[in-house]
């Protein structure tokens, strides 16, 4: 009888995944000795949730020598290997290991973030964790348990919103792997995304959302654009422009009437008349939403995200991926679109004091707007 293929060697994974474990022990273990008695039920549920993508992890390569692989997911591993590829020889991002790996969570998400504000403030609340700092949102790998931690903070009297989401970034502590939770997407959108959290170890600033998210959407929103230059696919390059414009003319409304909210809240009426004019500006912004649609001749892609509350928390969302896209937008320019360089400025930045960082960000956003008029 002949023996049974083994296929690939399976002791690379183990050796990863075994050094992944003994640091997963480490930094739980690590965080435990700050923990408060709240905080240790909360990182319990994030290390059991970490846990369960580490042991889940199945090797990409191994899946494609499976005879009876589906054609759909054969196409998305051999995509996902050609934007390793792309990552890192042509956008010099650090793929080392990551996304050699495919995990099935078996959920439509894999984390559910919470956020919360205060009910007159446009200003996000905010979580500080031994590692990441302090971010304007909280993590979980259960949705109930997302949804319990939401209904708590509006009992408080805080907006809160939860939304899901699809990949995260360890930033770097773990190899980052393929998620179910995301295959079903359009080949340039699955491309952006390696480019957003692989740029995450790129540069970090700890405690500064808005920093680390612009900065790894800029990244993305460059990505794409190379990439799709690069299969000289103008079908694909026109759709990913489009979607682009698109996120851009979202980002530029939610940014303009979020700015308004502010104005009211800083105002000096009674906080009885803020909450009036606060449900105005919400009904306000779905109408100039509805007017956005026509000129995208009905696409109903943000339909969704503008169904909800609209409260502060919402808003701080878009806040926090986008606040400072154009500047570092402008700094790429400055570069002449020489990446190293610019990840090199980048990470200089994210060593800066914060109020040094913003003043700077500050000024590159200037630059934008003054190159838009």
């Amino acid at each position: 009888m002949a023996a049974a293929d083994s296929g690939p060697n399976p002791l690379p994974q183990l050796a990863r995944g075994w050094r992944a474990g003994v640091r997963f022990l480490g930094l739980v273990l690590l965080s435990v000795l700050f923990m408060s008695c709240e905080a240790i039920s909360y990182y319990s549920q994030a290390a059991r949730g970490q846990l369960k993508i580490l042991t889940g992890r199945q090797e990409i390569q191994a899946l494609l020598a499976k005879h009876d692989l589906p054609q759909d997911l054969r196409d998305k591993f051999e995509l996902i290997l050609q934007i390793r590829e792309f990552a890192l020889s042509e956008l010099e991002l650090p793929v080392g290991d990551n996304y050699l790996t495919y995990v099935d969570v078996g959920r439509e998400h894999v984390v559910w973030n919470v956020f919360a504000a205060p009910e007159l403030s446009t200003e996000a609340v905010s979580w500080c964790y031994p590692i990441a700092g302090c971010l304007s949102y909280r993590g979980y790998f259960s949705e109930s348990e997302a949804l319990a931690y939401a209904r708590q903070l509006e009992s408080e009297g805080l907006d809160v919103y939860t939304g899901g989401v699809d990949a995260y970034s360890t930033l770097g502590w773990f190899d980052d792997s393929l998620l179910s939770t995301v295959v079903e997407r359009s080949d340039y959108q699955l491309a952006g995304l390696v480019f957003h959290e692989l740029a995450h170890q790129v540069a970090f600033a700890a405690g500064d959302t808005s920093f680390n998210e612009s900065f790894a959407t800029a990244v993305e929103r460059e990505g794409i654009r190379r990439w799709s230059e690069s299969l000289n696919d103008k079908r694909m390059l026109d759709g990913a422009e489009l979607s682009l414009s698109r996120q851009s003319d979202f980002v530029a409304l939610v940014t303009l009437w979020r700015s308004r909210f502010h104005e009211l809240y800083e105002s000096k009426l009674p906080n009885a008349e803020k909450r009036n004019r606060k449900e105005a500006l919400q009904s306000g912004l779905r109408a100039a939403y509805q007017l956005l649609k026509k000129s995208w001749q009905g696409y109903g892609g943000y339909d969704a995200w503008f169904a909800r509350e609209l409260n502060n928390a919402q808003l701080s969302t878009v806040a926090s991926y986008n606040d400072w896209v154009s500047a570092f937008e402008v700094l790429l320019d400055e570069e002449k679109g020489e990446l190293r360089s610019f990840y090199r400025r980048v990470a200089e930045l994210a060593e800066q004091e914060e109020p040094v960082r913003k003043e700077a960000l500050r000024h590159l956003n200037s630059l934008s707007v003054e190159a838009a008029l």
